[in-house]
């Protein structure tokens, strides 16, 4: 397993970005991973690294590179203070529109790695970003060719931002895990996503993992739940497996 950081130039900045490689020679299909709402820390670099440990070219992008350097946060001390005074001002940074352009440039620095397989891509996101996953999807649909989100909140909703705008123009095959305990993804609009993709026929499955709470496929949260991250991954491996 190999670890590097670089920095890929967007079009508001430098963007620090892990990129994850597994063990062997040849070139290995890539898969984006969105971070969620905390920020880069240890555990989502180790989430990359299991990713990357199954076969894949794994970038791991700060999506708050606009936001500018900041300390890794604990998320035990984050939830148990004020949530939004903590991470509102970070995430105020980004949005699913500005996570598409990154995109453009992550895909270009993609395509400049000899060890990646081409042209097609992975996207994989957790809270915030689900969404920016599934954008990557509709934005990029000859490049994304699968896209999973798990926990991902505000997925189909009245904001131009909504992921599910785009559903006419994904071709990649789409899985949105979501949790029965989660008030950023409730009912009414894990409904309206799932009907926003039949509609466009796209391929896709949108699952509610039952006791689960938002936030559960992280190992660092309070509420993770490892049999259900377990589940989680391997609907994420599988997802992969059939595209990549």
């Amino acid at each position: 397993m190999a670890r590097e950081q670089v920095l890929i130039k967007t079009q508001d900045g430098d963007c620090p970005t892990f990129v994850l490689t597994p063990e062997g020679t040849g070139p290995r299909p890539a898969v984006i991973f969105y971070m969620d709402g905390l920020g880069m820390r240890p555990a989502l670099v180790e989430m990359a690294e299991r990713l990357a440990a199954a076969g894949y070219v794994v970038l791991l992008p700060d999506t708050f590179y606009r936001f500018g350097a900041y300390d890794a946060l604990d998320p035990k001390e984050v939830f148990a203070g004020d949530f939004r005074a903590i991470v509102g001002p970070m995430m105020a940074t980004t949005d699913n529109h500005k996570a598409a352009a990154d995109t453009e440039a992550f895909i270009a620095y993609l395509e400049t790695r000899n060890d990646v397989k081409r042209p097609k891509i992975g996207t994989v996101g957790f809270c915030m970003g689900g969404g920016m996953a599934l954008t990557a999807a509709g934005a990029f649909p000859d490049q994304v060719v699968a896209a999973a989100s798990f926990h991902g909140g505000s997925l189909a909703t009245d904001a131009p931002t909504s992921p599910h705008l785009l559903a006419p123009r994904i071709k990649a095959e789409i899985y949105v895990a979501g949790a029965d305990n989660d008030a950023s993804y409730p009912p009414e609009m894990a409904e309206r996503l799932d009907l926003a993709l039949s509609h466009a026929d796209v391929t896709h499955r949108c699952e509610i993992y039952p006791g689960a709470a938002h936030g559960w496929m992280m190992p660092d949260f309070p509420v993770f739940d490892e049999a259900a991250a377990e589940r989680g991954w391997q609907e994420m491996l599988s997802l992969f497996q059939r595209n990549l």
